[in-house]
Order: C-alpha cells, then structure tokens, then sequence
C-alpha cells in the first residue's frame, strides 16, 4: 500500500444537528424530539459550544487543508436560530481556514416554526439550502408524519429565492404509500415550476428501528414503482435537469459536498452521532460521536468514538460504493490517490465487468454504463 498525501485530497465538514419538532415514522437518522417541545435558547448555545469544542479536537485531522464545503444535516438544523450559525462559523473560522466560495449547505424543514427568515441564513453565510419537502400532497405528508402541507412547502421554495438563495435543493420521496404515478409526477412539477435549482428524488424504503418498519404502509408495486421511475426521469430530463447521481438532479451546480463524499474525499465531522471519514499517511479512517445529544453534551469535548482504519481489503468496496454512483464515475487514477492501493489489483474484476457492459469500456474512467446502475448492487458486490 502506497503512502497517501492528505494534502491531495479535499477536506469537507459534516455538522449534525440532532433535533426536530417531531420524529417522523419513516426516519431511521439520528434524530430526537425536541425536549419540551421547542429548542431552547440556552440549549441551543450548550450545544453550539459544544460543537466548537468538538471541532477543536479535530484540527490535527485537518493536516494543513482548509475546509472545502460545510453540510448541516439532522434533525432539523434549521431549528437552530440564523444567529446561532453567526456565531458558530465565527468561531469555526477563527479555528480553520474555510475555502474561497466554500459551499455550505443547511437542512432546512418547510414548517415556518421550525425556522428563522431566510434571509438571516444567508447573512450567517449559509449559501445553500436544502428544503425537506418529501411530498406537496398533503394526505401523503400526513402519512409520512411531516407537520408541514403543501402549501408550507411551496411557500418555504419562494421564500428562499425570495431571500436571495440562488441554490435551492428540494428533497422528494417516491413510491410513497398507495402512490399512483400521477401523484409522483406532480410532486416533481411543483418542485420545478416553484424554481428548485437541484432536487434529490429517491424511493422510500422502509429501515429498521422505524415505525413504518413495524406497521409496514401498503406500498405500489414493482412495476408502479418501475414506471413512476421511468416517466419521472423523463420529465425531469425534459425540464432541462442532468441527473449526475443516483438520486441527485441539477440545473446547476452539483452538491460540491456530497461530490466529495462520492470520490471518496474526506470530511471531519461535529455533533451527535456525526460520521467523519479521514486519510493519513499510513491509511484512511473512519470514525463517529456518540449519538444521543445528552450523552454527547455530558462529555465536552466528545471522544472520537470507533476510530477505526479501513483495511486494505475493504478499500476496493468502500471506494467503488461512492464513485460509482456517479452517472460519469470519477477518473481511474484517484482510486490509487485516495485508496493507496494499484488498481492493477482490480485488473480481472474490471475486464470481466466492463465485458458484461455493467462498466463503461474506459481504462482511464471508472463509471457504470447505464445496465451497470440497474444492477448497481450487483457490481458493487464484486468488489468486496
């Protein structure tokens, strides 16, 4: 295994954001009801201190980088006050160096008790939003247990470009309970008529450790979810949006931040339950905090629980699993940059891959051709 150079190798920051109004019985994130049902303030600021000592001890991980792009994830992180993410990035910034034009990305929900105006996002330097919309069919949002109509979420779209955000994602489910095609289709066609810039349109799977996974909703059929797949794409595609992922469809830039989680960068991570990922010299690592918020405020600045270093032998699956979701892949030379490891290792796998037409023909690009992304899973078991 060849000594790698962090230095290459881009650096992002994940920070976790722990609570919503209320747990939604689809969700299997690490995510909490808000103690007396409202954040409040001096929470809030226990636990934004909390964070800057989280980030303190993560700054030797950072080995020279300056931070590259910033996703606040949950829960709901726009439960947290637009002058809390002031003071936040204050300090985060006086710690690290963050990029020029450094994407940072804020969950946001549509309910407007869950949030600040707009406006005082972007003023924190919040430059992209990503609004949980999931459905704007208001008998649908009821069953996925979401406090918000339709009308909140199309509300929160204008609001947000109203306010100056000029990258708006909007997060859709498909294949929701008793979903007919029509349903699916006019969830997408509000979502771009009200000026989503990305949208990030996935099925809803039932997880484990949820309410659906113990009540199991009547879900459409193989081949209701096949055509609703089908005929969303093609609207999609016919509206001018590039789908660049599996999920991920743009009409502008992609997700800087979630492109690095897919050619395998690195990313330090902060709060309950956050997951980072980061390279060493002699290796890549991966590590995770404890995830109920009480237990990681009682131990301020949180340990890096399960540090562990991804062995050789698992490097081919863990990279694969992320640039291969890329509809282009990534170029073939950043397998040995990111993972240490020759390619040549994969030499019969790939030959007996890019055979069966699963990968694209390409010594210099590693991507599935479009039989490959049907059988995605497929692929990827060949690696491990």
């Amino acid at each position: 295994m060849a000594v790698l150079n962090p230095a290459s190798i881009p650096l992002s920051l994940y920070i976790h954001m722990p609570w919503c109004v209320k747990k939604c019985p689809y969700c299997d994130f690490n995510s909490h009801a808000v103690p007396d049902g409202a954040l409040s303030s001096e929470l809030e600021q226990t636990y934004l201190k909390a964070l800057v000592a989280d980030f303190e001890t993560q700054l030797e991980m950072a080995q020279g980088r300056s931070i590259h792009s910033v996703f606040i994830g949950g829960g709901t992180p726009s439960l947290i006050s637009a002058q809390g993410y002031v003071w936040l990035f204050e300090q985060l910034k006086s710690l690290l160096k963050f990029e020029d034009g450094c994407e940072i990305t804020l969950e946001a929900n549509p309910g407007t008790v869950e949030h600040d105006p707009f406006a005082g996002y972007l003023e924190a330097g919040i430059n992209r939003l990503s609004i949980g919309v999931q459905s704007f069919d208001t008998n649908q949002l009821q069953k996925l247990g979401r406090i918000h109509s339709a009308n909140n979420a199309i509300d929160a779209i204008q609001q947000a470009k109203q306010a100056g955000f000029k990258r708006v994602n909007v997060d859709l489910m498909h294949g929701l309970p008793e979903q007919t095609i029509d349903q699916a289709l006019h969830d997408l066609k509000l979502a771009v008529e009200n000026g989503a810039t990305h949208i990030s349109w996935y099925q809803l799977t039932i997880e484990p450790n949820t309410v659906f996974f113990r009540t199991q909703p009547v879900l459409p059929q193989d081949e209701m979810l096949e055509d609703i797949q089908e005929q969303g794409e093609a609207y999609l595609k016919a509206n001018g949006f590039i789908n660049y992922e599996v999920s991920a469809w743009r009409k502008e830039l992609p997700s800087a931040h979630n492109l690095n989680y897919w050619e395998f960068g690195d990313y330090l991570a902060i709060g309950a339950g956050a997951h980072g990922k980061v390279t060493r010299p002699d290796g890549v690592y991966r590590f995770q905090k404890t995830r109920l918020p009480k237990d990681y405020l009682a131990k301020v600045p949180a340990e890096h629980l399960q540090m562990k270093k991804i062995e050789a032998d698992e490097l081919p699956f863990e990279f694969m699993m992320n640039a291969l979701r890329l509809n282009e892949g990534v170029k073939a030379e950043l397998y040995e940059q990111r993972t240490g490891l020759s390619l040549d290792h994969l030499n019969e796998v790939l030959t007996s891959l890019r055979a069966r037409k699963l990968m694209v023909d390409d010594v210099s690009r590693l991507a599935c051709t479009e039989q490959g992304h049907i059988f995605l899973n497929s692929v990827l078991e060949e690696f491990l």
